[in-house]
């Protein structure tokens, strides 16, 4: 939707919380149901805290009971990035943004299957919240349309 560079800088890093740093450049994961995001029912958009790069909307968040927050899908353009994760003895698909490669989360096949049935599994340390009436004054009211038409925030 937009043409900005999204990049992680020695300035972004530098602004991490020490829990930010962990999940986003080190692949951590922080706990369950004890994060910021996950039972937030606010409309607006989530934003890679490194590079601000638009990453899901709150249309498409919903309770999946995991304890994070969860998107049924990330915005279309995003360039969320999938990656084989075999860390644990497990096969997993890691999420991770393109512009700034943050590490975000894992994405799970047990999502809503009217929806696609995909559940992106998102850390909320690696995101930033925008709400809907802050869109425009920073920098993202392109994306207001898509969040506008959420009138249901699937019980997020």
């Amino acid at each position: 939707m937009t043409t900005t560079e999204y990049r992680k800088d020695e300035a972004a890093i530098a602004r991490l919380t020490p829990n930010q740093y962990a999940v986003t450049q080190e692949a951590a994961t922080e706990p369950a149901f004890r994060n910021q995001y996950w039972d937030s029912h606010e409309r607006g958009l989530y934003v890679d805290v490194v590079s601000g790069e638009p990453l899901f909307a709150s249309a498409d968040k919903y309770d999946s009971g995991c304890g994070w927050p969860s998107f049924t899908r990330p915005i279309e353009g995003s360039g969320v990035v999938e990656k084989q994760d075999r860390t644990y003895g497990m096969l997993r698909t890691e999420v991770r943004s393109s512009g700034a490669d943050s590490h975000l989360g894992h994405v799970f096949e047990d999502g809503p299957v009217a929806e696609g049935g995909l559940r992106y599994c998102i850390n909320s340390a690696a995101l930033r919240f925008v709400p809907l009436d802050e869109l425009e004054s920073r920098g993202y009211g392109a994306y207001r349309a898509m969040i506008e038409t959420d009138t249901t925030t699937k019980g997020a």
